[in-house]
């Protein structure tokens, strides 16, 4: 028998016998030297790193460096996953890659203390790493597969969107070594990987040359973190600013375990007593310098608004706006970067960020703009102008202007969430007070001429100076800081500027009644009222002479999409009015309006300027515009951004009508809506009620009978819609019960006022409501044809 001294000996000359054969073919390895130096073995395609300090921390960052180019799989190039704070600690013959538990801390000197936690809570191996080499106590390990794994959850993305199922085939997956750099702070590693599966879903088949191939690049950053010096801030609800947060278990009992402060970037004086000072170090954002003109001067332009804030706060040249280096990689840790992101349809913009899971410093904003978005406005303006081609094809200059001007502010909306600021959808009751807030195109009628020239505003906005001057304002040593910034906040408070974001505005249900996305005006019924006059007069003036020649008619009814839903966002407000509550983010000794019903006049009015969009005679396309619309050209087929129809290849103005109507509906009848207006009236008998806003509904759509065929038959599909609604609040068990009561009881005195009329529409309106009372439970609310996509950003604008 082999005798175990022997074993060993043959083992560990085994080991070294490796060893030196990895040494000996390292001599051909590409070398890279940065803040991990690692190897490149291009015979085999893997990558070696050299660990020379464990249980050191660093950030790890991934993302796509080339995405797969639908706005609806949510694939694209440049997007951020998620940071993590890693490290590197030795178990064996293994190096274990480390993510500890930030979310839970003990702050204090008590070791044990700081040991309890950690231990109380779990942390997360994010890979083992078999040691091929150590020498000196520095660890070679090969982070192929690490590096080679479907981080960014390309797979299960590709799921969720039902477009197939997917797994990573590393056959057809290699190092991308044009985009693997190191550098003394960060290292940036790339990776080709490919997908391959069986295509399922419209949206990746019409992206990918192969469906059942997909290729994407993933990108890898490791990035020293950065120098104990950062000064956090304390969060305020009312500042506008992302909060970071994590619960101490080190606080004493009496105050708060949750401790919460801003995201910012790190912005020092070099003279903090100085009045005006340079900083030590300014925030450079750097544009794609794939960006075509004249897209990427509106850019440079609008991004460079947020200096006007800075130097507001004593900073001069503080925050720079510069073309990023042709050689540079946009995914590289040391650049703030805007990119210009292309999809195949028109997409979201987002502003992101890499911040510093420990503090809230944010190392690297990086802001995608999707590069169609810009042609929505353009279509806006094409539509709205009167007879911009009647004489020439190359009168587009107007056009363009306007679709600058938004880009303008677009640039600086998206720059100002990688600053660490909120949406404010509250600024547009304070003269567009913020960049901050999602801008529908304002438009004059002057000389019974649509007017362009304040479609959007121009620089900066007062609120966008308070969200800096709490952000960023430097205090002396002598400064309370936490007095200072109250300061700060009230001033504010004091010149009337509202804030009021996302979770407050976003939902359709009951919101801050004053915090709208896409709306203008400090008064929504009124500013409806100038929408709906706006949108008749583009409707009136609308004509072949809005497409240029030899573009089919197709084209013309594409123009004509946002200019009769121009409406939409306006409705959305005003129907929110109704019902609507009023709110600060207030705390204790502020001073500010805590919370309040909306005046019953101001709802009243809003009610009536709504119902206004569910009349045929408002809402439904002129017979005489009928004529422009044949069915769509060869080769034109509809898309998201067209009008859907019930008649084949024919256009539908029926169910545009239809499509609009449910807009209204969608808002004015939600069930949370319905319970708030039950709630309001019994508080106080004054304020709207339910049952009025039903009457009112039922008395504009039902007993609106137009002696007109072509509008009779459009309000008729209005009130198919009305009543699927009036159903949908009966049935629904996300209301009070009085909600269904009052929904009940409409419905059947419908049925009793209609069911003696020989008519074949309230022959069937009896029919629906007997067979609703009959099998409640079968009831479904039918959705009305798909509106046309139109925001003039999006959604996900993070």
């Amino acid at each position: 028998m082999i005798s175990k001294k022997l074993l060993l000996l043959v083992l560990l000359l085994t080991t070294l016998t490796i060893t030196a054969q990895l040494a000996e073919k390292q001599k051909n390895f590409q070398k890279f030297k940065g803040l991990f130096n690692f190897s490149y073995d291009s015979q085999n395609d893997k990558v070696y790193l050299e660990v020379n300090q464990l249980n050191k921390e660093f950030l790890y960052i991934y993302a796509l460096s080339n995405g797969i180019g639908s706005n609806d799989i949510g694939l694209d190039r440049g997007q951020l996953g998620n940071e993590q704070v890693v490290y590197f600690k030795k178990a064996g013959n293994k190096l274990l890659l480390i993510q500890p538990n930030l979310k839970y801390r003990a702050l204090t000197d008590n070791v044990l203390e700081k040991k309890s936690v950690t231990q109380a809570f779990a942390t997360s191996v994010l890979f083992g790493f078999k040691i091929e080499e150590e020498k000196n106590g520095v660890y070679v390990i090969d982070i192929t597969d690490f590096l080679m794994q479907d981080t960014h959850g390309v797979s299960s993305r590709l799921k969720r969107a039902q477009q197939g199922s997917y797994s990573l085939d590393k056959s057809k997956s290699a190092f991308n070594l044009e985009r693997t750099k190191a550098f003394p702070n960060n290292v940036e590693l790339d990776v080709l990987l490919t997908f391959k599966g069986d295509a399922k879903g419209s949206e990746l088949r019409s992206v990918v040359p192969n469906a059942n191939l997909v290729t994407v690049a993933q990108h890898h950053s490791f990035i020293a973190l950065p120098d104990d010096n950062f000064k956090q801030r304390v969060y305020d609800p009312r500042s506008g600013s992302y909060p970071f947060s994590y619960y101490d278990y080190a606080t004493p009992v009496q105050e708060p375990i949750l401790k919460q402060f801003i995201r910012r970037h790190r912005l020092e004086k070099k003279n903090p007593q100085a009045e005006i000072s340079e900083a030590v170090a300014p925030i450079v954002y750097y544009l794609d310098n794939g960006t075509p003109e004249p897209v990427r001067s509106a850019l440079l332009e609008g991004g460079k608004w947020w200096n006007q804030a800075f130097e507001a706060i004593g900073y001069k040249n503080a925050f720079q706006l510069k073309m990023l280096p042709a050689d540079a990689d946009p995914l590289d840790a040391r650049y703030n970067v805007i990119q210009w992101v292309h999809r195949s349809t028109r997409g979201w913009s987002y502003g992101s960020s890499i911040t510093d899971p420990r503090t809230g410093e944010i190392i690297k904003g990086h802001v995608s703009l999707g590069s169609l978005r810009i042609r929505q406005d353009f279509l806006i303006a094409q539509a709205l102008m009167d007879k911009p081609f009647e004489t020439r094809d190359d009168n587009y200059q107007p056009m363009l202007a306007l679709a600058l001007a938004r880009i303008r502010q677009l640039s600086a909306h998206e720059i100002g969430h990688t600053l660490g600021f909120a949406h404010n959808f509250a600024a547009s009751t304070n003269m567009n007070a913020s960049v901050m807030d999602y801008p529908h195109p304002k438009f004059n009628i002057k000389k019974d001429k649509i007017d362009f020239s304040e479609a959007y505003a121009s620089g900066i906005g007062a609120w966008d100076k308070v969200t800096v001057a709490y952000s960023y304002s430097d205090f002396t040593e002598g400064e309370n800081e936490s007095q200072e910034l109250n300061a700060i906040l009230e001033a504010a408070q004091k010149k009337g500027l509202r804030y009021s974001t996302d979770q407050d505005a976003r939902p359709k249900g009951v919101t801050n009644a004053l915090s709208h996305l896409w709306d203008n005006g400090s008064s929504p019924s009124e500013e409806l009222e100038h929408v709906l006059k706006v949108r008749a007069l583009g409707i009136d003036n609308f004509s072949v002479d809005n497409i240029k020649t030899g573009e089919t008619y197709t084209t013309l009814e594409d123009v004509f999409v946002p200019l009769y839903l121009f409406h939409r966002y306006q409705v959305e407000a005003a129907s929110k009015v109704i019902g609507g509550i009023d709110f600060n983010y207030a705390v204790k000794g502020d001073g500010q309006m805590v919370v309040k019903t909306l005046d019953a006049k101001l709802q009243r009015e809003a009610l009536k300027s709504v119902l206004k969009t569910l009349d045929a005679a408002v809402i439904a396309i002129p017979k005489e515009k009928l004529a422009l619309f044949p069915p769509r050209a060869f080769g034109n087929s509809r898309s998201r951004e067209s009008f859907e129809s019930k008649t084949g290849i024919a256009f539908d103005p029926i169910s545009a009508a239809e499509t609009a109507a449910d807009v209204t509906l969608g808002f004015l009848l939600h069930p949370e809506r319905a319970s708030i207006l039950v709630a309001q009236k019994s508080i106080d008998d004054k304020n709207l009620g339910l049952e009025e806003v039903i009457h009112q509904v039922i008395a504009a759509t039902f007993e609106n009978d137009s002696k007109d065929a072509y509008l009779s038959e459009v309000q008729k599909a209005i009130n198919y819609r009305v009543l699927y609604y009036l159903m949908n609040l009966a049935h629904s068990e996300k209301v009070h019960n009085q909600v269904n009561a009052i929904a009940r009881l409409s419905l059947n005195n419908l049925k009793h006022a209609y069911q003696q009329k020989n008519d074949a529409f309230y022959f069937e309106l009896v029919h629906r409501i007997k067979q609703f009372q009959e099998h409640p439970d079968q009831f479904k609310l039918l959705p009305a044809e798909k509106i046309p996509d139109g925001s003039p950003i999006g959604m996900d604008c993070y």
